[in-house]
């Protein structure tokens, strides 16, 4: 047998190869480089007739990607998307119709190797089993592509050798049995392409089509990434309202780690495209469109709207007084005028101009807008104090609600779970009521708008038996006849909309209940008899359940549409590998004190019993030094020395404080603090504790983020990890401008928070110390192990920093969460009573409530009673999981499959229209 050797300088590689062999094959086994739509452009005319066809490809994947199958899906798409969609489906479509024949004729026929089996596998060879029995193996550094067999320098050896033919089998037989099928999505976005049509604005075939056509070709779908089932089931939801109200009115609750972002960005576009059509252009230009966020939060709107979407949008910088693009340059003039002459449809703003007396306010508050979204909006509410102003709206919640009045679709977001106590929610649905709005909550005597009235209802303690009484709740808002699924119901509100001659738009019946005829009122009064899953009713059918999308992470998991990632809580003696080590830290769950740590605690809560003696009442001033210790030695110290010094008590997410003419007694109890806590030298408790995790149970090998509440803990966790760890980055997250990036006790320079993440990203950084301020929107997945240094008081933040790592790209199924507080505090008693119930069900934190009262913490069997009776509500089914569970399966194959496609550079073209003033004299009223 001999050696064929062939140079592409004297052959034509693919005629001595190809054309000469698979004309009359019946098998090909081939090695070959990434997977492309041109894979088989050269042997496209002889595969059809070879019976068996293998080839395993490149994949630039991991055995560890495989796991979450959207990474792997990610990668290959990424791929095949590396020349623009535009051009290659218009140049390759009879390519791809082929490759989308021959994949759903031999699903098998391609396979891709992951990367740490094998490497990058950059030899190519083959084997082809000819007709008549022979065999021809051949080897070189041919692409099995056009450009690899025609037009490229290249080598190829054909070996015709048995023992040659059979080595190169069984290297490819081990990469085939290492390798994993092309992914569902790959092979769908061949099909796609292969029948793709570009069509303009106003062109789609219905107002669901418009969303898929949108963004499939937007940057996260050309990356393989895509909307998840419940965030496109909310884009849906906000079409259907659209239909149903002629606007849309809804508060996105979803859970923390869920992507409320790009759902509320999504159906921002959406319904601007919608109302595009519905509108005289001039006119709507006028109408701009605005996110409101926290200012932590809004470069990563930015960021997201045009990374993931592909939505052009600018960010007004409140300093600099200048409107911003994605890579933060002035694109409009310098003035607070400005503010209302955004040069893109979408403006980000943050909600901190809002609630100070700015020039930028005045003008905004006489603008209208289009679309109207306000992030992280639990934090516009009715305030909770002592005084004549309890009970009074927020400076926040004032500007949305009378924004709210002048715009047309209104989104709320907030991660902060709400369920249980539904009283809260009425500050959001006020928002929602104001302007075109005015069905959600009905005329301004329905029953509805009164919280206390409605919410026995709506938890299911009591319902109403008589008709009449439960005409009251049902009458207005009268919901749309297609806003439910329940075929009994829906037949019911046909029935009295016919009966009493309302429109579909017209959402309150002023008739009494007996002007319904009587099958009416007695299909009615079955209703009302007949439970759905345990539930009543109006637990099922209520303005709160109707205008809240409320999607919950067990859900999610156990419905399989989102990874699931359990959660080891630590300190746990049973799960850690150095028992000496440990018992020698902890005493059960809480670290051990010495002498002087306890009088720097007796020294804390003496000052807090003095102070709140001396000013009267409790809360958290009185409880302010106590807490601080309690996050760590140095900001206890760092507080009383400021306090004494008559400084202002820096507070990351809220105003400073300023405790000012504080007693004689007062200064005593905090210079015993800060003699106690000096005299310990540095030697806190908790930072052996951290120590001990990283290094003696190693959880440094899966990445760790560090949390606390205070910038005081972090900085120093951070400076003093640095010093324990001088070879590597530590990085520091914080709010303010105080971001940070350590390497060794000596070297800190200043960071960007944005830096800061995509060094976690690319596992640059294994360590990230961070505040709860800074957390808001910080995804840090590749991060596996999480501790918290102190206990906030406020237990949705625990919820919402597990929420940190506990997302999509995690690749542990378990990940390590730790738990320090210090033995014999009121934080210890807090933890014993949260972690009992935590330990079965972790995800119940979020129905806790969004802070523990003094009275709570005074009286622990008053504590664990009043946690037991939350996490018994959480898990009662409610009305949010009836009406959005049955979405939750929303077919992907609506957007994989999409081939109607919107020009991007229309969508961008109409997005850069920005806002803009008719008339230069009504600049000073801010009219558009």
């Amino acid at each position: 047998m001999t050696i064929n050797r062939y140079s592409s300088r004297t052959h034509q590689l693919d005629q001595v190869m190809l054309a000469r062999h698979l004309k009359d094959a019946k098998r090909y086994h081939r090695i070959a480089g990434y997977f492309t739509s041109s894979l088989f452009e050269i042997a496209v005319e002889y595969l059809d007739k070879v019976e068996d066809v293998k080839i395993v490809c490149n994949s630039q994947v991991t055995a560890e990607d495989i796991k979450i199958a959207r990474i792997q899906e990610a990668k290959l798409l990424g791929r095949l998307n590396s020349q623009a969609a535009e051009i290659d489906s218009l140049l390759n479509k009879p390519r791809y119709q082929w490759l989308q024949a021959f994949l759903e004729q031999r699903p098998d026929a391609v396979r891709v190797a992951p990367d740490d089996f094998c490497g990058f596998v950059h030899g190519k060879a083959g084997v082809i089993w000819k007709n008549d029995g022979t065999r021809i193996g051949f080897m070189g550094s041919v692409n099995e592509t056009r450009t690899g067999w025609q037009h490229n320098y290249e080598i190829l050896w054909e070996d015709q050798s048995p023992e040659g033919i059979d080595w190169i089998e069984e290297e490819f037989q081990y990469l085939w049995k290492k390798a994993v099928p092309l992914p569902r999505a790959v092979v769908q976005e061949i099909s796609r392409r292969a029948h793709r049509v570009e069509i303009n604005l106003g062109e789609h075939e219905s107002d669901d089509s418009l969303a898929p056509s949108a963004l499939i070709e937007s940057p996260m779908y050309r990356e393989g990434l895509s909307l998840q089932p419940w965030q496109r089931a909310f884009v849906t939801e906000c079409v259907n309202h659209r239909r149903w109200f002629g606007v849309v009115r809804l508060l996105l609750a979803d859970e923390v780690g869920l992507g409320k972002t790009l759902s509320l960005g999504t159906a921002a576009l959406t319904l601007a495209l919608l109302d595009r059509d519905a509108a005289d252009e001039e006119k709507y230009r006028s109408r701009p469109s605005a996110v409101f966020a926290p200012a932590s939060l809004t470069q990563q709107w930015q960021t997201e709207m045009m990374d993931k979407l592909g939505i052009p949008c600018a960010r007004w910088d409140s300093n600099r007084k200048v409107w911003l693009d994605t890579e933060a340059r002035f694109i409009s003039p310098s003035g607070p005028e400005q503010i209302i002459r955004c040069p893109m449809r979408l403006g980000i703003i943050s909600t901190g101009i809002v609630i100070q007396p700015t020039t930028e306010k005045e003008l905004l508050s006489q603008l209208c807008f289009d679309v109207l979204i306000l992030d992280e909006s639990h934090k516009a509410r009715t305030r909770k104090i002592l005084g004549k102003n309890d009970g009074e709206p927020n400076i926040l919640l004032q500007f949305m609600q009378e924004a709210a009045g002048r715009s047309r679709h209104v989104l709320l977001g907030t991660a902060t779970p709400m369920q249980t106590e539904v009283a809260d929610l009425w500050d959001q649905l006020s928002i929602l009521h104001k302007g075109q709005g005015r069905f959600v909550l009905g005329h301004d005597f329905s029953p509805w708008q009164t919280p206390e009235r409605v919410k026995p209802l709506l938890t299911g303690e009591d319902h109403p038996s008589e008709p009449e009484q439960a005409w009251q709740f049902l009458r207005s808002p009268l919901p749309p006849v297609d806003s439910s699924s329940e075929g009994n119901f829906r037949r019911l509100l046909h029935n009295i909309r016919a009966e009493l001659n309302m429109k579909e738009n017209d959402f309150d019946a002023s008739q009494a209940v007996v002007a319904l005829p009587r099958e009416v009122r007695e299909e009615f009064e079955d209703l009302l008899d007949f439970p759905v899953d345990g539930t009543s009713l109006f637990q099922r059918h209520n303005p709160v359940v109707r205008h809240v999308v409320l999607r919950k992470r067990k859900v999610l998991e156990d419905a399989g549409l989102l990874q699931k990632v359990g959660v080891n809580l630590h300190p746990d003696y049973k799960l850690i590998r150095h028992h000496q080590l440990f018992t020698s830290l902890f005493h059960k769950q809480a670290l051990k004190t010495d002498e002087k740590f306890d009088l720097a605690y007796e020294a804390a809560e003496a000052f807090g019993t003095a102070y709140g003696r001396r000013v009267g009442g409790s809360g958290f001033m009185k409880n302010l030094m106590t807490q601080r210790l309690c996050s760590s030695c140095i900001a206890g110290l760092k507080t009383a020395e400021r306090i004494l010094q008559g400084k202002e008590v820096d507070q990351e997410d809220e105003e400073a404080l300023l405790m000012e003419d504080i007693s004689e007694e007062e200064k005593n109890h905090l210079s015993t603090l800060i003699q106690a806590v000096n005299s310990m030298r540095g030697q806190d408790p908790k930072l052996g504790a951290v120590r001990h995790y990283l290094v003696e149970e190693d959880w440094f090998r899966h990445g760790c983020i560090i949390f606390s509440q205070y910038y005081d803990t972090a900085a120093w966790v951070a400076q003093s990890l640095a010093a324990l760890f001088p070879g590597e980055l530590v990085g520091l997250y914080a709010g303010a401008g105080k971001s940070a990036l350590y390497r060794g006790p000596d070297n800190m320079n200043e960071a960007l928070r944005e830096d800061l993440k995509n060094l976690v990203q690319e596992k640059k950084i294994m360590i990230m110390v961070a505040t709860d301020a800074a957390c808001e929107g910080l995804n840090l997945q590749r991060l596996g192990t999480l501790i918290n240094i102190d206990l906030p008081w406020n237990p949705t933040r625990l919820e919402q920093r597990i929420g940190r790592i506990k997302r999509f790209g995690q690749v542990r199924p378990i990940v390590d969460m730790l738990n320090l507080v210090y033995k014999d505090t009121v934080d210890e008693k807090i933890y014993e009573r949260l972690s009992e119930r935590m330990r079965e069900r972790f995800d119940i934190l979020g129905s806790l409530p969004d802070t523990i009262t003094d009275d709570w913490i005074r009286d622990e069997e008053l504590l664990g009673k009043k946690m037991d009776e939350l996490i018994e509500a959480s898990r009662r089914v409610n009305g949010f999981d009836i009406r959005y569970n049955s979405s939750l399966d929303v077919s992907e194959d609506d957007w994989r499959n999409c081939s109607q496609v919107l020009s991007r550079r229309r969508i961008e073209d109409f997005m850069r229209q920005g806002w803009w003033v008719r008339k230069t004299s009504n600049l000073q009223t801010g009219q558009l």
